[in-house]
């Protein structure tokens, strides 16, 4: 998964950011699961009175309850914590246009995107299995790399639907035509 919410500029980081300069601790907890709440405005109010000391110590204060706060987070998410990843890494070429469809209430730039990609990436895998088809009956070696090829596009296309369906942060998967 490319850095988002375990950035330094990331949404959650940015939230713990804000909570800690206007001192409310419940601008950060939306992106806290309510069983991390109480570690997280624990957290928060052992941080405050070391920020007010200044310089280093506001410096890792502010570090450490940015590192609860993504962890809580990333437990939330039923995800492991890894650390906090720095400021500026790329987060890949979907994100910015998920956040751009939030702002604009449009999904246009992400349906072109993924639908450019899946189409490029579908057609790749079929045309490997179009390309192994004839030679499928040459030899046992040779109709197993056909079978592999066919079941890889299915598999895939199978996953594929099932990661459309899948339900995001903790949320139930929706509803979806035949079996999952």
């Amino acid at each position: 998964m490319p850095p988002h919410c375990d950035s330094l500029d990331g949404p959650v980081v940015t939230a713990a950011r804000a909570a800690l300069d206007a001192g409310d601790v419940d601008l950060v907890l939306p992106y806290v699961h309510r069983d991390g709440e109480a570690e997280v405005r624990e957290m928060f109010a052992r941080t405050l009175p070391v920020r007010a000391a200044g310089g280093d110590a506001k410096d890792v204060a502010d570090r450490l309850f940015f590192e609860t706060v993504v962890r809580v987070h990333r437990a939330g998410e039923g995800a492991p914590y890894t650390g906090l990843k720095p400021a500026g890494l790329s987060e890949g070429p979907v994100i910015p246009l998920a956040e751009e469809a939030v702002r604009t209430g449009s999904p246009d730039g992400v349906v072109g995107f993924l639908g450019e990609a899946l189409t490029q990436e579908l057609t790749r895998r079929l045309d490997r299995v179009k390309a192994l088809a004839p030679a499928r009956e040459r030899s046992v070696e040779d109709a197993r790399e056909y079978v592999e090829a066919t079941l890889g596009f299915e598999v895939y296309a199978h996953r594929l639907y099932e990661a459309m369906r899948a339900g995001a942060h903790g949320q139930p998967a929706t509803p979806g035509h035949g079996t999952g």
